[in-house]
């Protein structure tokens, strides 16, 4: 599916003081934060207090998690499947039901074997008119072969992509949920890109020099849904429910917006989630941002599940993406680090 990163190591921190300014620290936090008002994410004692103001409202893990178990329900989101077809249905009315614009860019698309296939890219509009605009991605479509699995006699199995892909739009749906009530300052695009995860599987020698992994948000780089299209920028979700997962900062990502990049890991700080976003390079994956950002030219960020030496975790491309390894904790982690960045734009 993507490019295995390299990683970097991380310089550790570290703070010294007194007792007795550690008591007047105290003092002053117990004071300010008596006469607040304002509720904040909560979170666990391990991660760190928020260095500036949390904004937005709550994401709620329990929405997103339903809404990620309503797209496996369908079974395997397969390109040319039924499954595949009614999730999209149903992905298009979600984002209806909460006043949303919806564009279906429907395309026939060639797989690295020849086979056609029926794309549809999604895409949601909020705010349609506002000319100030970003744009979250994911890809909503299920890989066809479990081919990292551990046991051969699966590779030729379906992946339910619970994480690899239901994941990344379970959220933008919440997100999507949430801004019926709470209006940020820009619109929003959600993009459910189609076709990510037709690449060759493993079991093919390919002479291939042509990209056939994110196909879909290859067409659509080509032929934006609209032809002046230039949000302020974008953000892929991939992966972005697993158990464990680590968010490290992805080199292409860094390459085109780097500025970006800080944002989103400050905002994950500000939260109290910087455990899941640490401030470590994790090296170049191939995913949907790379036409985004090279062939639209629209400057663009994964938030990605690496973690070093491990890959893309243990249930990446095999039978066992599914339900029982999806974790609501990632899920929160992620959404309200997007309500924090969406929610802070002027």
């Amino acid at each position: 599916m993507k490019l295995s990163p390299l990683s970097t190591l991380l310089s550790p921190l570290s703070s010294l003081h007194s007792p007795l300014s550690t008591l007047l620290l105290s003092l002053l936090l117990l004071t300010a934060c008596g006469g607040s008002q304002k509720s904040t994410t909560t979170k666990s004692a391990t991660e760190s207090e928020p260095m500036a103001t949390v904004v937005g409202p709550t994401f709620s893990a329990d929405s997103a998690y339903a809404f990620c178990k309503a797209q496996c329900d369908f079974g395997p989101r397969t390109m040319n499947s039924k499954a595949h077809e009614e999730c999209g249905a149903w992905i298009a009315r979600q984002f209806q039901g909460y006043g949303l614009s919806v564009i279906e860019q429907r395309a026939t698309l060639r797989g690295y074997d020849g086979t056609p296939l029926q794309s549809n890219n999604i895409i949601a509009q909020y705010r349609p008119k506002q000319k100030e605009r970003i744009m979250i991605c994911a890809h909503w479509d299920s890989r066809p072969w479990a081919d990292n699995d551990p046991d051969s006699t699966n590779w030729h199995k379906p992946v339910m992509a619970a994480n690899d892909g239901a994941s990344g739009v379970a959220v933008m749906l919440e997100l999507a949920r949430l801004l019926k009530d709470n209006t940020p300052n820009v619109g929003i695009d959600f993009i459910c890109f189609d076709a990510e995860d037709w690449g060759e599987p493993q079991w093919v020698v390919s002479e291939n020099v042509e990209n056939y992994w994110a196909l879909g948000s290859q067409y659509w780089a080509k032929n934006l849904h609209q032809s002046d299209y230039k949000p302020r920028y974008g953000i892929l979700l991939d992966m972005v429910g697993g158990q464990g997962a680590r968010f490290y900062q992805e080199s292409i990502s860094l390459t085109y917006a780097r500025d970006l990049v800080e944002r989103i890991w400050q905002a994950g700080a500000t939260v109290g989630y910087s455990a899941y976003f640490p401030r470590e390079e994790g090296g170049s994956i191939n995913d949907d941002h790379k036409p985004v950002n090279e062939i639209a030219h629209i400057p663009c960020v994964d938030i990605i599940h690496h973690t070093r030496g491990a890959g893309f975790g243990p249930t990446w491309h095999t039978v066992n993406d599914d339900m029982q390894h999806i974790d609501r904790n990632t899920l929160r982690a992620v959404g309200q680090t997007l309500v924090q960045v969406i929610y802070t734009e002027k």
